[in-house]
């Protein structure tokens, strides 16, 4: 093996008889290094945008939900929340009741949901760093107030400063039968807003959220709740809390994580980062077999010194992993430099911040060690194939030319 490097690097670097032999190897080891740095950074490209996604949703969805199986609304004590509590790993735990309403502002109306939430809801959310205009507050003073999102807010065209003029909600009664008054089907209750959160369009656009004493009152529902939202300590067993909740809340609840509460966003994210990854993976195929060109030019111009070293009793096996080792050089050192080329622009990207995703954030790029590692794995298995037919195929000719 050490000798077959050997020789491989010395016809690697030295000057063949034809020059043209010289530019296919140029040209198979740029393919190379363009298709490998071209999957670093895509994949970096993805997995920010993936994580960047993720740290939006974090700021408003719980680490673990529980909502009922069958219905949406249930009973408080349906499930013990002192359980819940003294479950290892558990921080916060906190009631949820959400119901979809008429809001009215002026002469503005718009529909979306209403979300009651507990008193932990400031230690466990995120969405203190997304007010935009106003206070992170549920309360001003002693008097309930409510925190609204962005796009419900523009659609209302709502002032924060105007004391006089409080949100109007309706929500339509549990049981209300047809009346020729419309008002008689609806609960209704007015609310001052205290800020405004900007997260991303679907919550921006559909939710505000309120004390859940307010909601219960307005909703008429006391002591029941839509959902129960957990939040973990750090570095826990998110799939071991999530057995323990199963077994208090029973067959009769769903307990998601925060990756099956938008389970099909994910899905999507990784499809469309494993379908690029196969494209390039494809052209980078392409790229490679420039290395059975090159190869096979090769071990024409190096005829003689074939002949040299069978002299010198050295066997067809020797001579066909000279070859091997050679495309396999050009493999590496394409690859090598494809990935220092594409961490460097990854780098530069996160630290410099040259492209912006909307003209203002810059665009997230992130390096998992995974990645690099499949981009490789890629890469050798490709250029293996590439080198390894060449150099069988051209000597096995060669070899029943000589006989």
């Amino acid at each position: 093996m050490r000798f077959s490097l050997f020789i491989a690097l010395r016809y690697l670097f030295s000057k063949k008889s034809t020059n043209v032999i010289n530019i296919i190897s140029g040209i198979s080891i740029s393919g190379i290094v363009v298709g490998t740095c071209a999957l670093v950074i895509l994949l970096s490209a993805f997995n920010g945008l993936e994580d960047w996604v993720v740290r939006l949703y974090n700021s408003f969805d719980p680490d673990i939900h529980i909502e009922a199986k069958n219905s949406k609304f249930f009973k408080e004590d349906a499930i013990s929340f002192d359980e819940l509590r003294r479950i290892e790993g558990v921080a916060h735990v906190m009631p949820v009741i959400e119901e979809n309403g008429l809001l009215h502002y002026r002469d503005a109306q718009y529909v979306c949901t209403i979300k009651g939430v507990g008193e932990e809801f400031k230690k466990m959310s995120g969405l203190d760093s997304m007010i935009i205009s106003g206070d992170f507050d549920l309360h001003l003073g002693t008097t309930s107030a409510a925190l609204v999102g962005s796009g419900v807010a523009y659609a209302l065209s709502l002032s924060l400063g105007d004391i006089n003029e409080p949100i109007n909600i309706y929500v339509p009664k549990a049981n209300a039968s047809f009346s020729l008054n419309p008002i008689e089907a609806f609960h209704s209750g007015s609310i001052q807003p205290a800020g405004i959160f900007e997260v991303q369009p679907e919550f921006d656009t559909r939710y505000i959220i309120v004390p859940i004493d307010y909601a219960r009152e307005l909703f008429h529902r006391e002591k029941t709740v839509s959902s129960i939202e957990i939040q973990l300590k750090k570095d826990v067993d998110v799939a071991q809390v999530i057995d323990k909740i199963k077994s208090i809340s029973g067959e009769s609840f769903v307990v998601k994580n925060r990756f099956q509460q938008h389970e099909l966003l994910y899905k999507i994210i990784h499809a469309e980062k494993w379908g690029v990854f196969l494209i390039l993976a494809f052209i980078l195929l392409i790229a490679i077999f420039n290395v059975t060109g090159s190869l096979t030019m090769l071990i024409v111009d190096k005829s003689r010194d074939i002949r040299t070293l069978q002299s010198l009793g050295a066997n067809w096996k020797t001579i066909r992993m000279i070859f091997f080792m050679e495309g396999m050089l050009i493999s590496v050192i394409g690859m090598l430099s494809g990935l220092l080329l594409g961490l460097l622009i990854v780098v530069l990207q996160d630290k410099f911040q040259f492209v912006l995703i909307n003209g203002v954030d810059a665009y997230p790029v992130l390096i998992k060690k995974l990645d690099i590692l499949y981009i490789s794995i890629t890469v050798l298995t490709i250029g293996a194939i590439a080198s390894w037919f060449p150099a069988a195929s051209a000597l096995n000719k060669r070899k029943l030319l000589s006989s």
